[in-house]
């Protein structure tokens, strides 16, 4: 009689510790994988918890189809991904881990006591009674020629092998935090198809604020203020003068449209109102009584509130002729242009755009060209504003990865090599 040796439960490698690839781990895990996961940081989650940082912002209570629109180009995409597990959802899903949350006045989602911390630490709990084995300092160096994976650590290097694999490695932003972006390499040179990284949420730099300006000015905020760019609405919030340019929550919305506009044309124009609550024509009109001996400086203040780094911005960005003119002045305060020339450094943003583009994934997000690898998270190519948006679709993601990894492994070899997995 042949003894029966026992089955060995699939392997998963998860590549990346943050919320698309703790995601995946969770879904791979519950499908009876047997699931690792390596992230290069001493601990994992270390961007989320950061961006938990004064209120942990986990994803946006508005409309459905307004909140598809946030992803811009990708949005279709996006969609798909969605459709399965969107913001009401991950709700729920905080709520299965005993986080409660709250819709604040700006319709942001958070969990009730405002932190990331609680939340990580029960998820993480989840997951190692789960089987999840989780390996710190392990920074993935590629691919072995039996296909196995090359993991560089403090005492060597391990090599480890897979089923399937899950690469969850962030964008280029915040390369202490793990999102490096070296990965670019190791998938570019097995032909993946790879839009260039680029900054995303973001401060941009102006040719050169004057030195008054900036000694004066730099780091002063721009409170109740409007930003446009010509052709299209504005939007009210605030943002910070900065000795390079602006940045902050409002110039972070226009990023994407600033950003191409400087990549096709060298620089983009944004139309700043400084009294968004004025029309110009009560401007004028105050802007047109008797000021006497008083100053243009003292007659702005005192008929139109309009002082501090508001009127040195001004001063900074229209000649003698147009504060000699009441009208033209009005509509330079309505829509006073800064030039931008170039965005801050990629490592400085938020967030970053471009990465692995879709056209080169099934459905499942499988890398077509690289059977059994999936992809999830900020290392896909598509990018989205702050307001829970960015982490939405990062679980989102990896939900989809880890459950498309967990069908390649339980499928048959026949139906493995039609390259695709059925979802």
């Amino acid at each position: 009689m042949t003894e029966e040796r026992p089955v060995s439960p699939p392997r998963a490698v998860i590549i990346g510790g943050g919320p698309a690839g703790l995601m995946a781990a969770e879904v791979l895990a519950a499908a009876g994988v047997a699931v690792q996961v390596f992230d290069a940081m001493p601990s994992v989650g270390r961007k989320f918890l950061l961006a938990g940082v004064g209120g942990m912002n986990i994803t946006h209570s508005e409309g459905y189809p307004a909140f598809v629109s946030r992803y811009g180009e990708r949005s279709g995409e996006i969609d798909a991904l969605l459709r399965d597990f969107d913001a009401d959802a991950l709700r729920e899903w905080i709520h299965g881990l005993g986080i409660e949350t709250f819709v604040g006045t700006s319709g942001r989602v958070f969990p009730r006591d405002m932190k990331a911390a609680p939340l990580l630490r029960a998820w993480l709990k989840r997951l190692r009674d789960s089987g999840v084995v989780i390996h710190t300092r392990h920074r993935w160096l590629g691919w072995n020629s039996d296909g196995s994976l090359r993991f560089a650590y403090p005492q060597g290097e391990s090599i480890v092998p897979a089923d399937a694999v899950v690469l969850a490695l962030g964008g280029g932003s915040w390369a202490r935090l793990g999102s490096d972006g070296a990965w670019l390499p190791l998938l570019a040179e097995r032909g993946v198809d790879i839009s260039p990284l680029q900054p995303s949420n973001c401060g941009f730099e102006v040719a050169g604020w004057s030195d008054l300006l900036k000694e004066k000015f730099a780091g002063a905020p721009l409170k109740n203020i409007a930003l446009a760019m010509h052709g299209s609405a504005s939007r009210k919030g605030e943002c910070v003068l900065t000795a390079q340019g602006i940045e902050g929550s409002l110039v972070y919305a226009w990023s994407a449209q600033v950003r191409e506009a400087i990549n096709r044309e060298g620089s983009a124009t944004v139309l700043l109102d400084l009294l968004p609550d004025r029309p110009v024509d009560k401007i004028i009109h105050a802007l047109s009584k008797p000021r006497g001996s008083r100053s243009l400086a003292k007659h702005l203040q005192s008929q139109l509130g309009l002082d501090g780094v508001k009127a040195a911005l001004l001063r900074e960005l229209t000649d003698q002729t147009t504060f000699a003119d009441p009208a033209a002045l009005a509509r330079a305060i309505k829509a006073l242009p800064i030039v931008l020339v170039r965005p801050r450094p990629l490592d400085e943003a938020i967030s970053s755009a471009g990465g692995v583009r879709f056209e080169g994934l099934d459905q499942g997000l499988m890398i077509k060209l690289q059977p059994g690898v999936f992809c999830a998270g900020e290392m896909l190519d598509w990018e989205a504003p702050t307001g829970g948006y960015l982490l939405t679709a990062c679980f989102a993601s990896g939900k989809r990865a880890g459950t498309a990894a967990a069908r390649w492994v339980t499928n048959s070899e026949t139906d493995k090599k039609s390259s695709s997995v059925p979802l």
